[in-house]
């Protein structure tokens, strides 16, 4: 068993598909580009090294595992990525941040702190940001934590460096939870 300290759940093998030991790769990313051949996976059985994956398909082969038999005791591992890893094999488009990045960042609405981005949360409508309100702010009566929708009406701007998130519209949505 790795370290996985700094390390998030990208994937998951599934069941086995085919005569060649190929497994279903189930993804908990954004970024299938990062399962490239020759990388080294670390999961909670180990270390495998990447023979081949088919992103159409969803088929991933590992080597050494060449029969549904060695692969089906693959099936059901979890497969972690560091924030290293993911920064080295994942590439962002401009005004796209790692949710690793955004966790921890002060919300901001015209220079009011309303909170820190506790986690994002993925649902059908789009991702949110749960905000743990700020401590004063909870003791004036409102909620402890709040969402807020990652669009561009409610995130005016994101400084990573800065680890800050200027709001517009937020507390209102604050006023209301």
């Amino acid at each position: 068993m790795g370290n996985f300290k700094n390390s998030f759940l990208v994937a998951q093998f599934g069941k086995t598909v085919g005569l060649k030991g190929e497994l279903k790769l189930n993804l908990h990313t954004d970024f299938p580009e990062q399962f490239v051949k020759n990388r080294t996976l670390r999961t909670d059985r180990g270390e495998f090294v990447i023979e081949n994956y088919n992103p159409k398909r969803g088929l991933i082969k590992i080597a050494g595992y060449d029969t549904p038999e060695d692969a089906k005791r693959l099936t059901n591992a979890k497969i972690y990525s560091s924030e290293e890893e993911t920064r080295e094999y994942c590439k962002l488009k401009e005004g796209e941040y790692f949710w690793f990045d955004l966790i921890g960042s002060s919300v901001l609405e015209n220079g009011e702190v309303l909170g820190i981005v506790k986690e994002i949360q993925r649902l059908p409508q789009g991702d949110y940001l749960l905000v743990n309100t700020d401590k004063k702010l909870v003791e004036n009566g409102y909620a402890k934590s709040f969402l807020i929708p990652y669009i561009k009406q409610f995130v005016k701007e994101v400084n990573v460096d800065k680890k800050e998130i200027e709001v517009s519209g937020s507390k209102d949505i604050l006023e209301a939870s």
